[in-house]
């Protein structure tokens, strides 16, 4: 068959339907699209298709539909097929759009986001179900990466007496961030499983100028030593009563593990003590 202007799709069309209102006592109804006769349309009341024509069930002229007799509202139903309509707007079967059919710009084309909202979605493929699935920004956060949380950090405010060779827990009371409130009495409890970047130090000294022959610094895990920093020093000639000692160390931590930073001193006049500003304690998860 010859067409004049563009040839029709033959694929995914369909015949415009139109649904009908019904009021009582109507025999007279608008159609959306001007018609020849009723021939141009197939009505069907109550499921089955009427005979056009005079004298039949019903005749069609330009917009107007005439019924031979009316219908009852709530209880008939009415709609029309125009047969000389088609509409390519059905959906194409499934599985059956490709590759080929789908150009690159249906993703470079649009507009480019800036920042997510945490109701936005994603689309993924579920390679167990072998389906497409939607992610909303929070299930994807949650499922990929993370942001080094719980973290913390704190520092000691005051003095603290430290007794000669003998292993004390540090303070670090002033907390500078704490993200989850999972640090308190200078120790950290993370109770979320996985390895933490663990770090503190401090500045050491043996009071009353005495020889500062022996510093460590260790982190503890559950009232235990698991890795120090060690370092003796024995200037007796030139005494040194002080000094900067620091550690960091990876640990796996399970929900109920946590850790302490202590300090040990051994002075060549038996006493030592922890300057004011020197002792910091800090760590976060790693991702």
């Amino acid at each position: 068959m010859a067409y004049i202007g563009n040839i029709p799709a033959e694929s995914y069309a369909s015949f415009e339907r139109q649904v009908f209102t019904i009021v009582n006592s109507q025999t007279a109804y608008t159609l959306t699209h001007a018609v020849t006769n009723e021939n141009d349309i197939r009505l069907v009341v109550n499921n089955v298709v009427q005979e056009p024509g005079s004298g039949k069930a019903y005749t069609a002229a330009n917009t107007t539909l005439t019924l031979s007799a009316a219908l009852v509202n709530g209880t008939d139903e009415m709609y029309c097929v125009y047969l000389g309509r088609a509409l390519q707007t059905v959906n194409p079967p499934n599985a059956s759009v490709g590759n080929s059919q789908t150009a690159p710009t249906i993703i470079t084309g649009q507009t480019a986001e800036t920042s997510i909202a945490t109701d936005d979605t994603v689309l993924i493929h579920d390679t167990s179900a072998g389906a497409l699935r939607k992610m909303t920004r929070a299930n994807f956060v949650s499922g990929v990466g993370g942001n080094n949380q719980p973290y913390f950090w704190g520092r000691n405010a005051s003095i603290q007496a430290v007794s000669d060779n003998t292993a004390t827990k540090l303070n670090a009371t002033t907390e500078r961030v704490d993200s989850d409130n999972k640090y308190a009495s200078s120790r950290f409890t993370p109770t979320e499983a996985g390895n933490y970047f663990i770090f503190g130090g401090g500045y050491l000294n043996s009071e009353s100028n005495g020889n500062l022959e022996i510093a460590q610094i260790m982190i503890y895990k559950n009232g235990s030593a698991i890795s120090g920093a060690f370092a003796e020093i024995n200037f007796r000639s030139n005494p040194v009563n002080q000094g900067v000692f620091q550690i960091s160390t990876i640990i796996d931590m399970d929900s109920d593990d946590y850790v302490e930073l202590y300090g040990q001193i051994e002075a060549s006049d038996g006493t030592g003590g922890v300057s004011a500003s020197g002792t910091f304690f800090g760590g976060y998860k790693l991702i």
